[in-house]
């Protein structure tokens, strides 16, 4: 399927800051908030008109989100959004999760007060969006709150390795229901209270939890959409979404 007409907000080509890195964040967003859908095809010369751009930056900022695992590039069918099977998801939420315990664990080692007044800055527009139902900033919000924890933590290299699994789970989580951002926030809120208690422990499991707790939306999901077109088992069978394997975290 080709990328449909007016699938962006800008004409990035007609902003004077550094073109190559504009066409990646743009496109990068466009997958991350959905309005590139899993499996569309990345037509260069569609996406270069609607950009304002040429075809150049395009296939630049297609080869480095495909690095970033968000484009798949076939031979004959060229570049789309990449496409995750349910085993995926899994995996990453189950590796991501580890990692963000890690770090919460970290930043309430680190304890850098002005590292937590950047995450406190962050969560409060967060909290304000979510309340006057602003629903549309929190993916923006989202991102820099853990960027902010990410910073906390102060260690580039597990940094570095979140920021591209954020990535890949933001293609899963995105969009959001209501109820579930202002549960998102809440949980936000308890991993920084942790953090400013120097409580490692807790901050570890809040953090995993909350990754857990959105990737079992995801998934859950992904069984119910399963359910009509799933086969009846026979007696003493399990269906298949039962015989999923549950998502599991050691602290």
């Amino acid at each position: 399927m080709a990328v449909g007409s007016g699938s962006f907000n800008r004409r990035i080509g007609e902003e004077h800051s550094s073109l190559h890195g504009q066409v990646i964040a743009e496109l990068r967003r466009a997958i991350m908030t959905g309005r590139l859908k899993a499996g569309e095809r990345l037509v260069e010369g569609k996406l270069a008109d609607e950009l304002g751009v040429s075809r150049n930056p395009v296939r630049e900022a297609i080869r480095v989100l495909a690095s970033e695992g968000l484009v798949d590039i076939a031979e004959r069918r060229g570049a789309s959004v990449a496409i995750m099977s349910d085993q995926e998801a899994r995996e990453t939420i189950e590796v991501r999760a580890l990692l963000e315990g890690q770090n919460a664990r970290l930043a309430a080692r680190r304890h850098d007060k002005e590292l937590i007044k950047r995450i406190e800055a962050v969560l409060k527009k967060g909290t304000a969006a979510v309340a006057a139902g602003r629903f549309d900033q929190l993916f923006e919000l989202n991102q820099q709150y853990h960027d902010a924890l990410a910073a906390a933590g102060q260690n580039r290299v597990l940094g570095e390795v979140l920021l591209k699994l954020r990535n890949r789970t933001a293609m899963l989580f995105a969009p959001m229901s209501p109820s579930r951002q202002s549960r998102s926030w809440s949980e936000h809120a308890d991993i920084l209270r942790a953090i400013i208690d120097g409580d490692e422990r807790a901050a570890a499991a809040l953090a995993a939890e909350h990754v857990m707790r959105s990737g079992a939306d995801f998934l859950a999901g992904l069984d119910a959409l399963a359910e009509p077109s799933a086969p009846r088992a026979k007696r003493g069978e399990k269906s298949a979404a039962s015989r999923r394997a549950p998502l599991v975290v050691s602290d």
